[in-house]
């Protein structure tokens, strides 16, 4: 299995010090998880290329689009203002192909996604070209959602199916969830309020590291 990697969720942050709460964690934190919604795919919406642009960190951008049909310049605006990885929704998407090739010329890390009721057979064409795949453990759309336990069997086959790729799990992670996720495969946590909703952040990324030994 790939090595674990945690990604803090700026969605939990205090955005209006985003840069002072990513340092604060960015010493532990493989990738930093950025929620982009547009309103449409789900209900909130919330960062765009722009405020991506502003973000100061070592850590590579983790660029989540639960954003319908999301077009080849509106998915370049995020990798131009600096993301690493952008992953698309199978839902959102008529022909995930299309974005998933273009993030790849892109020269980014390309992930699909799929919501905790969509059947892994939805992505398993597309496993061959994505880097990661994200399972998301909670319905998209919200911070602070209770972890749907259900979604692991996905988790377990997908690892069977592609022992190497990199199985991101989103939504109610904290130390006892993780945990959960992690014996079913998962080595990529999205952690939101179980991190900054915490006083000592790093001592909450510490509680889900040790979960994992």
């Amino acid at each position: 299995m790939p090595r674990i990697k945690i990604a803090p969720s700026i969605l939990s942050a205090d955005l209006s010090r985003v840069n002072a709460e990513i340092k604060e964690v960015e010493r532990y934190a493989d990738l930093v998880h950025i929620d982009v919604m547009d309103g449409i795919f789900v209900p909130p919406t919330t960062f765009d290329a722009k405020f991506v642009k502003t973000i100061k960190t070592k850590a590579p951008l983790d660029v989540h689009l639960m954003v319908h049909e999301p077009s080849d310049s509106y998915i370049k605006g995020f990798i131009d203002a600096g993301a690493y990885s952008i992953t698309i929704h199978e839902e959102a998407c008529k022909n995930p192909i299309k974005q998933l090739n273009f993030i790849k010329q892109s020269k980014a890390k390309a992930a699909v996604s799929i919501k905790p009721a969509t059947p892994l057979d939805r992505i398993k064409k597309y496993l061959d070209i994505v880097d990661m795949v994200l399972i998301m453990t909670v319905e998209p759309g919200w911070a602070g959602q209770k972890f749907i336990a259900e979604t692991m069997p996905k988790v377990r086959e997908l690892r069977q199916l592609k022992p190497d790729i990199d199985i991101e799990v989103d939504g109610g992670i904290n130390p006892y969830t993780a945990r959960i996720a992690f014996e079913s495969g998962a080595n990529v946590f999205v952690a939101g309020t179980s991190i900054f909703g915490k006083n000592d952040r790093v001592a909450a990324i510490k509680e889900i590291l040790n979960s994992l030994k």
